[in-house]
């Protein structure tokens, strides 16, 4: 029985790798290549045959746009399924991308589930999911839950918390009122943030503050939800500022994820984001913000 091969094109490897793994965890048999850009992936889909392609849009080098119509303009490439996975989701986007004879999409960021459903559509309809389901497992693997942690470790993500800190003196009036539903800019001005900006989790969207910003990561600030993050799961940070109202998607991963209060039952989660995404002109806009005092340059992660 031949393998089934997949290639992943990706210029974030923390996105490759979760890609990579989960695959592998639920279909031992699977063959996967990867890429870091759109041209790398071109020569090797030009050297070997490939029953499905799960490309990132944008890419240095060439985007996952690009690497689409190159491919439905060669004649062994017309039908092979191609899954894009991507942040953008306006409707003249998915256009663009649907007129490009795109397969589907996986929004970023998605779940696992999310991810195992896609692969399995696209490829029943060339006919090679039953060559994958021969050799999966009766049951899902462990690597499909919720948090992304789990597709990587095997293991359970958990939240770290401070210790409360010790009474030396008159207890501290909290930061922000627990009972109060604080909008975006009220939030921004009570804990002390310095922006303000969307994350989307597997979860759900949040609004958060950003209390700090390098060109590697941001220290961001959301209202704990009935959901909690895990460290590890892949995120989107969508960046609105100045005048023209410049929206700037950055993809990365949560890193640390701490209580902003000194107390277990804390109202407000602090978040490092990690930046995965190598887009100059993303990092310019990141540049810019910092520059214009949006946020500091440096700052200690969880501090």
């Amino acid at each position: 029985m031949s393998k089934v091969s997949v290639l992943v094109v990706d210029d974030a490897p923390f996105i490759r790798d979760l890609v990579k793994k989960g695959l592998r965890n639920y279909f031992p048999g699977i063959h996967i290549e990867d890429a870091v850009n759109g041209r790398k992936a071109q020569v090797l889909l030009e050297r070997q045959a490939f029953d499905l392609v799960l490309c990132d849009w944008e890419m240095p080098e060439m985007s996952g746009l690009e690497l689409l119509t190159w491919c439905r303009g060669q004649d062994n490439l017309k039908a092979l399924p191609f899954i894009m996975v991507t942040s953008r989701g306006d409707k003249e986007n998915v256009v663009q991308a649907i007129q490009a004879g795109v397969t589907d999409f996986i929004g970023k960021p998605f779940t696992n589930e999310q991810l195992l459903t896609k692969v399995k559509k696209a490829l029943a309809r060339v006919g090679k999911l039953d060559t994958l389901l021969a050799s999966a497992p009766t049951k899902m693997n462990s690597a499909f839950g919720n948090d992304s942690l789990s597709a990587l470790t095997g293991g359970k993500a958990e939240v770290v918390r401070p210790a409360a800190a010790p009474a030396t003196g008159p207890k501290a009036a909290p930061l922000i009122n627990p009972a109060a539903q604080a909008s975006a800019p009220a939030a921004a001005s009570a804990l002390g943030g310095r922006g303000q900006g969307q994350l989307r989790l597997p979860s759900g969207n949040q609004q958060c503050v950003i209390k700090a910003l390098s060109l590697k990561e941001a220290l961001l600030v959301v209202r704990r939800g009935d959901v909690l993050p895990q460290v590890l799961d892949s995120a989107v940070l969508d960046l609105e500022q100045g005048e023209n109202a410049e929206v700037a998607r950055l993809n990365g991963y949560l890193h640390a994820i701490v209580a902003y209060e000194p107390k277990p039952d804390s109202d407000w989660l602090q978040l490092t984001f990690r930046f995965v995404d190598q887009d100059a002109q993303k990092l310019d806009y990141v540049s810019r913000l910092i520059a214009r005092g949006t946020a500091q340059k440096h700052f200690s992660p969880g501090g």
